[in-house]
């Protein structure tokens, strides 16, 4: 598989960090594009098209970010005063600048959740009885993977005993999938399999998938066609997009089987820095690419201070918790660059 060229550090920040590979570029370059708004973009029309089809959902709507497709999904599926529910710490409610509140008047119910995964039975006990005083609950989203659950997996059984609770008590699903294609790699299981139990997905491509721009909201006819005129109403009617959508198509066609490929690297990266002094690390908790570890012998600020002086990017979050994320930015080489680093800071 090809790769980009080697950045000078090796930055573990996020997987958003990607850049497009010289084969990508190409197709951006020579896409055919036309009027989106006007659904006529054939690039556009056909990364959609591939995107539903590995889904196995009708319709998917390309827009330029997953805050974007989280936010319309929201706003598709509920009315002001509506209550959804969430784990804790969930991206549509920690990282989406208030969106629930501001843009579809929702609130939000968190549930408590070890790695941001919860059970039927948590959601039977999160659902509010019909009563006056009461928000109306009405959505149920996952985040899969949870990505301050430190990249944790949906089971696919855990899945559907949850969405059994929220069918008998009449919610619908919303999955925020921006890494699904991380789990269905991590699972072996195919994204189709994870789809069927939600009535909207949200995939991006500028991820793992290491395109420069894009996510996609999926579902039947009925919500993707309200997801467009919500699209429009909040300003993502774009209009030669097949340029952008070009690279999420290559990426969709390309760059999913090296997803592993990340999921080794971060498995590699936690195995050594798990045995490291003044290090926290549970192994078995890194499922795909994400990397959790608390620091016991500085702040976390200071060690990502410290790596950073050493060309090794990372993000602090919180006072001792530090994350890093392998991607197509990174290879093995640079996994053992950011060891041999993180070595010599906690020396």
């Amino acid at each position: 598989m090809e790769k980009c060229a080697v950045a000078e550090n090796v930055d573990l920040r996020s997987d958003t960090i990607t850049l497009p590979t010289p084969e990508m570029r190409c197709a951006m370059a020579e896409a055919p594009v036309g009027d989106d708004v006007f659904g006529d973009d054939p690039t556009v029309n056909e990364l959609e098209r591939l995107t539903a089809e590995i889904l196995g959902k009708p319709r998917a709507v390309f827009m330029p970010s997953g805050t974007m497709t989280n936010q319309v999904a929201l706003r598709c599926h509920t009315q002001p005063g509506d209550e959804a529910i969430f784990a804790k710490e969930s991206h549509i409610q920690y990282y989406e600048c208030g969106g629930p509140a501001a843009i579809s008047g929702v609130m939000c119910h968190m549930i408590p959740a070890r790695r941001g995964l919860f059970t039927a039975d948590d959601l039977r006990q999160a659902i509010r009885p019909a009563d006056v005083h009461f928000p109306t609950p009405r959505l149920v989203c996952i985040e899969n993977t949870h990505n301050r659950g430190g990249g944790s997996v949906w089971p696919v059984g855990q899945i559907a005993e949850v969405a059994g609770v929220a069918r008998e008590a009449g919610l619908r699903l919303h999955m925020d999938g921006a890494r699904l294609w991380n789990a269905a790699a991590a699972s072996q299981t195919t994204e189709a399999e994870y789809a069927k139990h939600f009535d909207s997905i949200s995939v991006c491509f500028s991820k793992g998938l290491g395109a420069p721009v894009g996510s996609a909201l999926v579902g039947d006819e009925e919500f993707t066609a309200r997801a467009r005129r919500f699209r429009k109403m909040f300003g993502g009617g774009m209009r030669q997009a097949g340029i952008i959508a070009a690279g999420a198509l290559y990426a969709l066609r390309n760059h999913r089987e090296r997803l592993t490929d990340d999921h080794a690297n971060a498995r590699r990266l936690a195995g050594a820095v798990a045995d490291m002094p003044g290090i926290e690390l549970n192994v078995a908790d890194v499922e795909t690419n994400i990397v959790f570890f608390r620091v016991t012998s500085m702040t976390a600020a200071a060690l990502v201070e410290k790596l950073e002086s050493a060309g090794v990017l990372t993000l602090a979050l919180g006072p001792d918790r530090v994350r890093a994320v392998t991607s197509l930015a990174v290879d093995a080489a640079g996994i053992e660059r950011a060891i041999a680093a993180v070595e010599q800071v906690m020396r």
